[in-house]
């Protein structure tokens, strides 16, 4: 150990009786850190800031010893880098779509009731990080498709300064894949696209929220979602989900033709803005019944009028994409992208008549993500792969454009992704205020939107590309309106 370097954290020094036992602490973390020097040192100082915050906040050495045990490491930072993963069939189209600060990212968030230790949050992601292999990879360059490599560096969790679903630099080496962040008693994190979608990413933050909680001292089981990271991962968990699709006599397309997009000039800085409206579940729940639609439907329908009323467009369809989660028809363990989508579509003409859109945008959303149409996207998915296998990846990319119609939005105006009523244990839940989900903007859309439900709290989350509100004020009328009451919060417009 050099210099015991961690001593520098303790001013007063260390009393005489304790000494021998922390030195024996750092000398078994330093048998668990095999990594590369400036690693190596910083997760050193990171378990050297924990075990100063217990000491001053009163935990006693031997209970914050134990809970900073590094035997809970493993041997995953001891061990090098061995294991790399194939992009699954979908997100292999991800990095080929992504233009100059633009690309998938996707955000969660877990609001706490007490604001985060920044101290005992990286020790929680230096811990939990081990049980999502997947997750601990950087993107690279192969020479037919881009791939992930495992990356055994120290993984940063940040104070939040940038926007939400800013891209991330995946392009220099080592560089992670996803950023964990906090705010107050706000945890998130950020996820590009190619690693997983909101149901991995939601059992990451829950297992990630579960060990921060433990640390803190509190007692939290293993109960899905949370994972046990002191288990080995099974292979199932990084699967490629996309190889559980059947065969089928037609494999649908993904090209369409135009929709109808929202006025508004798009703005130099993305997103411009996040707006989240929260309502009580109950009520929420309650006014769709009302309406005999289910929550997803009833909110569709909302969209789709104050997508109406926000364009100056007086013809066409107006067209939402809703996210599918495949886990539903398939039985997979996976944690990275298992999900494709559907497009419910209205003419521009009748978008506003709320009440008698439901049954068509009802009849609409079953047939077209019933499992023989997902599947046959499935397969257009694996065929479009096998189609551009042995094309070089510098010239993969405008052929892929040219093939793949849906990675220009344009196909579609709104985005909604309903992650749906989220459970926790009750001891994380009990710790545990509110969830939200923030989707990255997309191109062309003015809007993109993502809704999921937590306790007594649904949060809809509105990602905006333009100055103009005209869709977000609607959206607000109308919710109103149907007696909704929603709390309005997010961010200040985001200026260059």
């Amino acid at each position: 150990m050099e210099n015991k370097a961690y001593k520098n954290l303790y001013p007063q020094g260390l009393p005489e009786d304790v000494e021998p036992l922390v030195d024996g602490f750092f000398s078994e973390l330093e048998n668990h850190l095999l990594l590369p020097k400036r690693y190596s040192r910083a997760m050193m100082a990171d378990f050297s800031a924990a075990l100063f915050y217990y000491l001053n906040s009163g935990v006693p050495l031997e209970d914050a010893l134990h809970r900073l045990d590094p035997a809970k490491l493993g041997g995953f930072f001891s061990r090098p880098p061995m294991l790399w993963y194939p992009l699954d069939s979908a997100a292999k189209v991800y990095p080929l779509s992504m233009k100059r600060n633009s690309m998938a990212v996707f955000r969660l968030s877990a609001y706490f009731k007490e604001d985060i230790v920044p101290e005992i949050l990286q020790i929680a992601l230096t811990f939990t990080i081990k049980r999502f292999p997947c997750f601990a990879t950087t993107v690279k360059n192969g020479f037919f498709w881009h791939y992930l490599d495992a990356a055994k560096v120290r993984y940063s969790a940040n104070p939040e300064t940038e926007r939400p679903c800013a891209p991330l630099k995946v392009s220099a080496s080592g560089s992670q894949a996803f950023r964990v962040l906090y705010y107050g008693r706000r945890l998130s994190v950020e996820f590009f696209h190619i690693l997983t979608d909101g149901s991995g990413g939601m059992v990451f933050l829950a297992t990630l929220a579960a060990e921060y909680q433990r640390l803190m001292g509190f007692e939290i089981p293993c109960q899905w979602p949370v994972l046990n990271i002191d288990e080995a991962p099974p292979v199932s968990e990084s699967a490629n989900g996309f190889e559980l699709a059947e065969p089928s006599a037609t494999s649908k397309g993904f090209s369409d033709t135009p929709a109808v997009q929202m006025t508004g000039d798009l703005s130099a800085v993305k997103p411009y803005r996040i707006i989240h409206f929260e309502m009580n579940s109950e009520t929420l729940r309650a006014a769709a019944k009302k309406r005999g639609a289910s929550v997803t439907v009833y909110m569709l329908s909302l969209m789709f009028a104050a997508t109406g009323f926000a364009t100056d467009r007086r013809s066409g369809d107006v067209k939402i994409q809703v996210p599918v989660n495949l886990r539903k028809y398939y039985a997979s363990e996976t944690l990275r992208n298992f999900s494709m989508y559907c497009s419910v579509r209205l003419p521009l003409l009748n978008a506003s008549d709320i009440e008698g859109n439901l049954p068509e945008i009802a009849a609409q959303l079953e047939k077209k993500s019933a499992k023989p149409v997902m599947n046959d996207m499935m397969n257009a998915a694996v065929s479009l792969v096998r189609s551009l296998r042995f094309i070089p990846l510098f010239v993969k990319r405008p052929v892929a454009r040219a093939i793949y119609g849906f990675l220009g939005d344009s196909v579609f105006s709104n985005t909604l992704s309903n992650l749906g009523v989220v459970t926790f244990p009750e001891e994380l839940a009990e710790r545990v205020e509110k969830l939200d989900f923030v989707l990255g903007t997309a191109e062309t859309n003015r809007a993109s939107c993502a809704m999921v439900s937590f306790g007594d709290t649904a949060v809809f989350t509105v990602t905006k590309l333009t100055r103009d509100p005209t869709f977000e004020e609607r959206l607000l009328f109308l919710m109103k309106a149907e007696g909704l009451d929603p709390a309005v919060k997010g961010s200040e417009p985001y200026e260059s």
